[in-house]
């Protein structure tokens, strides 16, 4: 056992150093950026939350809440994944021009931001609006009571919905370290048909 609270010869040799993610500094424009879009995303989810579920049958206000839920659990499994997948295995694919091998080295080689922006901005605000989801769901259960169950129907579906979101959260953690490549090559993918430039060599 390595003492190091003494100052002996053994312990001069001992640096201790942060590591290589810990010496990244903070870019203050991407704050900035991660900021407006949280505004931006917040305030659309939270139209579509209100405005639109207060207005449709309860069998849709579920829908679009379990929606909200695998939004939350789909953006926390891509967040994990891209902090625990490799660049290697892409160079040679994108090498070869394979598609989305290009786009996801992009994502591993920025994955603090691509974890916060989907950690964080996508995952919290996909619980935030499904709680006001849920509280809008109770109202309307409530409805077709002749007594007033609003209190324990917010306990159940807050348990409920919180429940399900983190229970999983905890599945796709596991699901997103085992197939990490995998699914950020499917990440990559799907950015790839957004990528004009790539599509424009595709066709020469």
């Amino acid at each position: 056992m390595i003492n190091l609270t003494r100052g002996n010869k053994q312990n001069k040799g001992i640096k201790i150093k942060n590591s290589s993610v810990g010496n990244k500094k903070i870019s203050i424009k991407w704050v900035i950026t991660s900021v407006i879009w949280t505004f931006f995303i917040s305030s659309i989810m939270q139209m579509i939350s209100v405005g639109f579920i207060s207005r449709v049958t309860l069998f849709i206000a579920c829908l679009l809440l379990f929606s909200f839920i695998l939004i939350g659990i789909i953006f926390d499994i891509i967040g994990v994944a891209v902090t625990a997948a490799s660049e290697i295995p892409f160079h040679s694919l994108a090498s070869r021009r394979i598609r989305g091998a290009k786009e996801s080295i992009r994502l591993i080689r920025n994955a603090d931001k691509v974890g916060n922006f989907c950690n964080d901005v996508i995952g919290d605000i996909a619980s935030v609006i499904a709680g006001s989801a849920t509280a809008a769901i109770v109202v309307m259960l409530n409805a077709f009571s002749q007594h007033n169950y609003e209190y324990i129907l917010n306990i159940a579906m807050a348990g409920f919905v919180s429940a399900l979101m983190v229970g999983g959260k905890a599945i796709g953690k596991g699901i997103a370290i085992s197939y990490s490549n995998k699914i950020i090559f499917t990440v990559g993918k799907l950015i790839s048909w957004f990528n004009f430039s790539h599509n424009r060599d595709k066709k020469k």
